[in-house]
């Protein structure tokens, strides 16, 4: 017999990126950080568009509108990368 948690949603809460990384805060204390290469248009992106990000429904995912960019926490924690980029 096993037993189980209730099942989460991970959910964001902050997001901050500098030239190198993208560290989303959750709702249940994890923090995921990420090399900013694996999304090339927000590495692309000015600092001004990279902090105008907006969260996507309770904070299921989050979108950058000046980047045209949209990621779910949930690929984030699969360690999902936007098309065209190689695993290191």
């Amino acid at each position: 017999m096993s037993s189980s948690g209730p099942e989460l949603r991970p959910l964001a809460r902050r997001v901050e990126l500098n030239d190198h990384e993208l560290c989303v805060d959750l709702a249940d204390g994890r923090r995921i950080i990420v090399p900013l290469t694996w999304f090339p248009r927000l590495l692309a992106a000015s600092p001004a568009s990279r902090a105008n990000w907006q969260l996507l429904g309770d904070g299921d995912g989050i979108h950058w509108p000046d980047a045209d960019e949209d990621l779910s926490v949930a690929g984030l924690l699969a360690g999902s990368r936007s098309a065209g980029t190689r695993a290191a």
